[in-house]
């Protein structure tokens, strides 16, 4: 199992959402978030960032009103944005850095 300050069961996410574990499979399924551990989906665990992607599908969908596939592919651009600016504003400081001296 991934070492994760946060943990959460899928068991704790279906009663704290109040989804079904065929939803979370679905989620799972596109890819939205992996379990960082079980081999069962009744056994899954999820990491806090696992479980906060999960979160953002449930309220895109609510929201939205967007098919799950639809989700997904949201979901991916997302990440994908996030890694963007994670990768941006490093560049940026090296750059700084650069610039300084």
């Amino acid at each position: 199992m991934k070492n994760s300050l946060v943990q959460v069961t899928v068991a704790e996410f279906c009663e704290r959402e109040g989804v079904d574990y065929r939803l979370v499979l679905t989620l799972v399924e596109l890819e939205i978030a992996q379990p960082i551990a079980g081999d069962d989906v009744q056994e899954w665990v999820f990491d806090a960032t696992g479980a906060r992607w999960l979160e953002k599908a449930l309220c895109l969908k609510r929201d939205l009103e967007l098919e799950w596939d639809a989700i997904g592919m949201l979901v991916l651009l997302m990440r994908q944005r996030e890694e963007l600016q994670r990768e941006n504003a490093a560049l940026q400081q090296r750059l700084r850095r650069f610039l300084a001296d």
